[in-house]
């Protein structure tokens, strides 16, 4: 039977929580491509605890 639940990606080394995934990019042959990965802690608790990051509201 196939497994209903949706799982996370990455789980963080330290507290064994789920984390979302992270993408970035590199430069290949001059293309930018995509490279996922798992993204920071956001769990309080977590000694690698990282806090989420505002950014400022861009001016138009």
């Amino acid at each position: 039977m196939r497994e209903m639940q949706k799982r996370a990606a990455s789980i963080c080394p330290a507290c064994k929580q789920p984390v979302a995934s992270q993408i970035k990019r590199h430069k290949t042959l001059g293309v930018f491509v995509p490279l996922w990965g798992p993204g920071p802690c956001r769990n309080p608790d977590c000694a690698e605890y990282e806090p989420a990051h505002h950014r400022p509201p861009t001016r138009t």
